[in-house]
């Protein structure tokens, strides 16, 4: 059985899932695959992030880490944008690789980290691309690999998983492999993958939207984990909502100006915060979005927060607003 004790936790852990769009291929052959783990090798190193567990699927990507100080979008820009420029000149195709951006969800570390592993790990036995164990412990494209020995790669955190299972190197590998194996006829977990989860729209503001809008956190979809967990997570958006405002006096005026236009405009304050696609409604929004970045500096990541929409969203809106101005 894995150790139940920390060992000198690097931060928060994130699951990332990236998807090709439409279910469409990202890795044709191994120079796709070798390129893409090329580039995360470089990212890691500029940014700081630690990856303890990733897998390449046909269409998908698995990634356990822990995000640098770069956090996981800065990691994720850097690694997505270049990979994406490159696959499409190689296989001389446009348009976007990848289906929106990414899902991104934090997880209770004590509770899901080997979990998270092993269910990431498994997935070519899921997928019939290996036939056993022995074929898994020495696939290329999946950190197992790694673990076991079999394959080498500078980037990825083998110790720290290794660790969880004991001191001594050659009894924690035998040891990791076995609650590997255990784990063979579990099938797909989507409580691990984020069942109900929703798309990534920039990190922590569909969270911090949420929680503007009062909304009951304590089972938030995008955070894995029990309770105190899920309300320690929200206190952390909270006090960063905080920074991000200023001020107490700066948040309360951004909320009056809010609630008056809607007021004036005769929108609810909910269908605005809920993504309401309304004609008159995204009218109001672009007017509201533009006096808040144009007149009053605000950074469009918190207004995406306040009116509950994406900072791509947001920036349509306010190109509409200046193009009518």
């Amino acid at each position: 059985m894995p150790r139940q004790a920390r060992l000198d936790s690097p931060g928060t852990l994130h699951h990332v899932m990236i998807r090709g769009i439409e279910g469409g291929r990202i890795f044709h052959d191994d120079e796709d695959r070798g390129n893409f783990l090329g580039r995360v090798g470089q990212v890691v190193e500029r940014t700081g992030t630690r990856i303890v567990a990733w897998v390449l699927m046909d269409n998908h990507v698995h990634l356990l880490l822990f995000s640098g100080p770069a956090g996981v979008s800065g990691f994720m820009r850097r690694l997505l944008t270049g990979y994406a420029g490159w696959f499409n000149r190689r296989h001389r195709r446009f348009g976007h690789l990848f289906q929106n951006r990414y899902k991104s969800i934090v997880c209770e570390e004590d509770s899901y980290l080997l979990e998270l592993v092993r269910y990431i790990h498994l997935n070519p036995v899921r997928a019939f691309i290996v036939q056993s164990m022995g074929e898994l412990d020495r696939y290329r494209w999946s950190g197992h690999s790694v673990l076991m020995g079999k394959n080498r790669n500078e980037w990825q955190e083998t110790n720290y998983v290794l660790g969880q299972f004991g001191l001594g190197k050659v009894k924690a590998v035998r040891a990791y492999r076995r609650y590997i194996e255990e784990g063979k006829g579990l099938g797909r977990r989507a409580d691990l993958t984020g069942g109900g989860l929703i798309r990534s729209l920039g990190g922590w503001s569909r969270v911090l939207s949420l929680r503007a809008k009062g909304e009951k956190m304590e089972h938030d979809p995008r955070i894995l984990g029990g309770g105190d967990f899920v309300r320690a997570m929200m206190q952390e958006a909270d006090e960063r909502l905080a920074r991000q405002m200023g001020n107490r006096g700066r948040k309360k005026s951004v909320e009056e100006l809010v609630r008056k236009m809607c007021k004036e405009a005769g929108v609810k304050e909910e269908e605005l915060k809920g993504g309401g696609q309304r004609r008159k409604v995204a009218e109001v929004r672009g007017r509201i979005a533009y006096l808040l970045s144009r007149e009053m500096g605000i950074p469009m990541a918190e207004i995406s927060r306040k009116l509950g929409v994406g900072t791509s969203a947001i920036a349509m809106a306010i190109r509409k607003k200046e193009e009518t101005s």
